[in-house]
């Protein structure tokens, strides 16, 4: 299960749409240490004038490895992520997270990040198992 949804939120989503901060709190609160990861990176994307900054150190276990890709692979939970924090998320392996600048969406930088040859650069052994 991708969420650990308050009995209060369900039945209001069960009622009709809920609010962006309560569905943002929700994915906070069930996944932890994506919304750690998430919250650095775009920490450190405030920090510079790079199109990018990405969290390149790996999960500590396979719970935090299995909260990042849940966060992650779901459309909702990433674009609401990203409305949030006001970046574009890109996503690699099983934790290389980046946040990029809204404006640098289509840059060249983007584009590298998120292409299969860029996938295939950033494969090591130590990573095949994610």
């Amino acid at each position: 299960m991708s969420l650990t949804v308050p009995p209060a939120l369900l039945r209001a989503a069960e009622a009709g749409p809920v609010s962006e901060e309560a569905f943002v709190a929700c994915v906070r609160d069930s996944l932890p240490y994506a919304w750690e990861t998430v919250s650095r990176v775009v920490a450190d994307l405030a920090t510079t004038d790079a199109d990018f900054t990405d969290n390149v150190v790996p999960p500590p276990g396979e719970t935090e490895r299995g909260q990042l890709l849940r966060a992650l692979a779901s459309d909702a939970i990433r674009a609401g992520l990203e409305r949030h924090f006001g970046v574009r998320l890109a996503f690699q392996n099983c934790h290389r997270v980046a946040a990029f600048r809204p404006s640098a969406a289509g840059s060249e930088a983007y584009r590298r990040f998120t292409s299969s040859r860029g996938q295939l650069l950033n494969q090591s052994p130590t990573l095949r198992n994610c």
